[in-house]
């Protein structure tokens, strides 16, 4: 068993430097997660550019890791249920799990957060973000079991996927029948196709760049029924065709950086209509004509991150087999190549269309 733990620690914005930790020794409330893949999304993309600030530089990044508990703590086995071999996906943030707001359900919102996975944590560098060779488990983590019969590069989708169903069907009501705007086709756009589709949506229609062609293309495949080029077709104009000029039933906006899209959304959807605002712009602000909003009797949401709901769900649908979820990945790095994954997802690749990207410890 090594005493030593490897580890891609962030220093700068695109500055990443190999280090080993030493190997946690484990508590009785704690555990070690042993990591089989980790994916990659565009607030990765974001933070890796310095779009996100730096503080808390250095860092461990990686916020979506899937993994094997390596060891547990007594206590902590009998409160996740989890025993070592097992394999789970672990949720970003770290709640109290003791104030009012993690009591009442709403652990998103804890006022004392004990941290995140990944992201900005103020002190050193430690083993606590998914590009790693392992993770040590604090005592509030939230964990959800998934299949160990499914390919790493599968079951590490449940953050993308549990973005899709959160966003789309929990927090933007899609359901029997519904219409449907997906700006974006990423990662988390195909993901709200896969979900939209799932509770039973009657049109969808997602939105790319020329550039996104293959991406239009999976979301065809994945039941959307209209993708529109933006570059060659005026948004709105076209959802109000597809729709007999009626506009959707819900707007989801995952565009990242662009502000515009912001503005299609709202002028997209019918009079009661909802929209959800996922995609971050980097600090950009936007003007919003609020009088639009108020005459069409809009309903505007912002989605912060997955819950529990979100993984759960997303897992049910990875564990169906029902959608072909192999079609979505399209790259696997090792450990030692985490910036190169960065910039293939971020487009800055020559020749490479990734959709979906995920780190590989164990593969170098």
């Amino acid at each position: 068993m090594a005493d030593m733990v490897r580890a891609m620690v962030m220093t700068a914005p695109r500055t990443f430097g190999m280090r080993e930790f030493p190997r946690p020794v484990i508590g009785p409330d704690e555990g070690l997660l042993r990591i089989e893949a980790c994916g990659i999304c565009g607030s990765d993309v974001e933070q890796y550019k310095g779009h996100l600030g730096q503080r808390g530089l250095p860092m461990v990044p990686g916020h979506e890791p899937l993994g094997i508990i390596e060891e547990v703590g007594e206590r902590a086995a009998q409160r996740w249920g989890v025993v070592p071999g097992d394999r789970v996906a672990l949720e970003i943030l770290i709640p109290c799990r003791s104030c009012d707001l993690c009591l009442t359900g709403r652990y998103m919102s804890c006022k004392n957060k004990q941290g995140s996975y990944g992201g900005y944590n103020p002190g050193e560098p430690r083993l606590n973000g998914g590009f790693a060779e392992y993770i040590h488990l604090h005592p509030n983590s939230i964990l959800h079991p998934i299949a160990k019969d499914i390919p790493a590069e599968i079951a590490v989708m449940y953050n993308p996927l549990g973005a899709g169903v959160r966003w789309s069907v929990h927090l933007g009501e899609v359901g029997l029948g519904s219409t449907v705007l997906i700006l974006g086709g990423g990662q988390r756009g195909l993901g709200a196709v896969i979900a939209a589709r799932a509770a039973g949506a009657e049109t969808v229609i997602v939105t790319g760049l020329s550039r996104d062609h293959a991406k239009l293309a999976l979301a065809r495949e994945f039941g959307a029924d209209h993708t529109i080029n933006v570059e060659e077709e005026d948004t709105v104009a076209r959802v109000r065709e597809i729709t007999g000029g009626d506009g959707v039933d819900v707007a989801l906006e995952f565009t990242p950086i662009a502000t515009e899209p912001v503005t299609h959304a709202i002028e997209a959807i019918r009079h009661g209509g909802r929209v959800v605002l996922a995609g971050l712009k980097g600090g950009k602000a936007h003007p919003l004509n609020t009088d639009l909003i108020i005459n069409k009797g809009a309903t505007v949401v912002g989605a912060f991150s997955v819950d529990a709901r979100g993984y759960t769900d997303a897992i049910r649908i990875i564990e169906s087999g029902r959608f072909p979820l192999e079609k979505l990945h399209t790259h696997s790095f090792g450990l030692a190549d985490v910036a190169h994954a960065i910039e293939t997802l971020a487009g800055e690749v020559e020749g490479e269309n990734a959709v979906h990207v995920s780190i590989h410890p164990d593969r170098g």
